[in-house]
């Protein structure tokens, strides 16, 4: 089948180069000559593990290309799929403008029977809005949404091995034509329902597992104030079927691409339908205050003021497994910490910033530092020699802001160890 993919960001070229696997003819257009000329070079602009191998696979067999002309890209193509971005605007509300100026661009330069797939996420009625505008415009198009639940560092086994696909159309056979470009996916069910059903889907997805991040984390917390481990709590917790062991790791909140943005834009939905999402709204304010928590760790443990101190930051990314900076609760941390005038070394595997200064190693990063920080859990961290660690540092109190490391060889070495949710020694 003949696909064109419009946007080479996150979700395009992972879904480009998923579905030039597939076995697809794949046309990936992006307005950046610069980027296009990267990929066509075999350079790949984001970290993701197994992209770069899905990515040479495509362009080495011909079904994968690279082009920075939409109409032309899309020229005889059956399904022309939407990867664009769709940020937040002032009000927190999504902004659709990059969908909508590719909608009207394309409209009229497309095939009667081509099928917009829209993978943006975008508020539930988005897709009915473009199918109006759409006709409006004279096209013949249809439209469907089709969003991704593709998870950084885990994206290409996502989109190989999805839980789901989730495709909303007004016709039953626009629905399963998308849904049949996975037919060599064994195994893989698809929830076929109606645009607005399969938008909400996606939003609801991602508040609730924001709000289950919130809720481990705000427990946590409490399990500091009772004196509770929430290491035990959480093992106990995900051990009852019914709520299982994901997504139940404190930290120091959320971050990304989606979560953030995705629950304000949820909030400005329900208050357009005239409803108070009160919920969502206190997991965004409990989110925000997990972050001024850890600082507040951070400040006690640098002996209650931040200015002239060097603190060392293991971690930049938003998570691990990707070099994400996007909302990430290590990088709001280290701002504010400079801000309160601290001194900010880090180190990252793959993550990167000109704001700090940046060390080669994880050891190096600590070096005449007097608080250590880990804030993304980067498995490397969990392998560093504490004793090497407490060596060469100048002060001795580490913050675990991901509960990576164990306390006691972090205790062993000489080090005070203040993690989320566990008792101090």
């Amino acid at each position: 089948m003949s696909i064109t993919v419009i946007g080479a960001g996150y979700v395009g070229l992972v879904t480009g180069a998923g579905l030039a696997h597939l076995g697809h003819e794949v046309r990936l257009s992006e307005r950046s000559a610069e980027r296009v000329a990267m990929l066509e070079e075999g350079g790949v602009p984001i970290f993701e593990d197994g992209l770069e191998e899905l990515l040479a696979e495509g362009r080495s067999s011909g079904r994968l290309t690279f082009h920075t002309d939409n109409v032309k890209a899309a020229a005889g193509s059956r399904f022309i799929f939407l990867c664009l971005p769709t940020p937040s605007g002032p009000d927190g509300r999504a902004d659709l403008s990059f969908v909508e100026g590719v909608l009207d661009e394309m409209a009229t330069q497309v095939a009667e029977d081509a099928v917009f797939v829209v993978k943006s996420t975008v508020p539930p009625g988005s897709v009915k809005r473009f199918a109006r505008r759409l006709v409006e415009l004279g096209s013949g198009a249809k439209i469907a949404a089709h969003p991704e639940f593709l998870r950084e560092g885990r994206a290409v086994h996502d989109f190989l091995r999805p839980d789901r696909l989730v495709v909303g159309a007004f016709t039953p056979e626009v629905a399963l034509a998308v849904a049949g470009l996975y037919e060599s996916l064994a195994g893989v069910e698809a929830v076929v329902t109606d645009p607005t059903s399969a938008e909400m889907i996606k939003y609801a997805s991602n508040s609730y597992l924001a709000a289950r991040l919130t809720f481990v984390n705000t427990l946590a917390n409490l399990c500091e104030a009772v004196g509770a481990d929430i290491t035990d709590v959480i093992d106990g917790m995900g051990r009852d079927h019914r709520i299982g062991s994901h997504f139940l790791k404190p930290g120091p909140g959320y971050g990304g691409s989606c979560f953030p943005k995705d629950t304000e834009a949820l909030i400005g939905v329900a208050e357009d339908a005239g409803y108070d999402f009160k919920l969502l709204k206190a997991v965004i304010e409990a989110d925000a205050s997990q972050r001024l928590r850890v600082i507040d760790k951070i400040r006690q443990a640098a002996g209650g003021g931040l200015r002239g101190r060097r603190i060392a930051m293991w971690g930049l990314a938003f998570k691990a497994g990707t070099d994400d900076v996007r909302e990430s609760p290590a990088l709001r941390i280290a701002r504010s910490l400079q801000h309160d005038g601290a001194d900010i070394v880090f180190y990252d595997p793959e993550a990167t910033s000109p704001e700090f200064l940046s060390a080669p190693t994880a050891l190096e990063a600590v070096r005449d530092s007097d608080v250590l920080v880990v804030a993304t859990e980067w498995p490397e961290f969990a392998e560093v020699d504490m004793d090497q660690v407490r060596k060469v540092m100048r002060g001795h109190r580490l913050v675990d802001a991901r509960n990576l490391l164990d306390p006691t060889k972090v205790r062993a070495a000489g080090l005070d160890y203040v993690g989320m949710g566990r008792p101090l020694a």
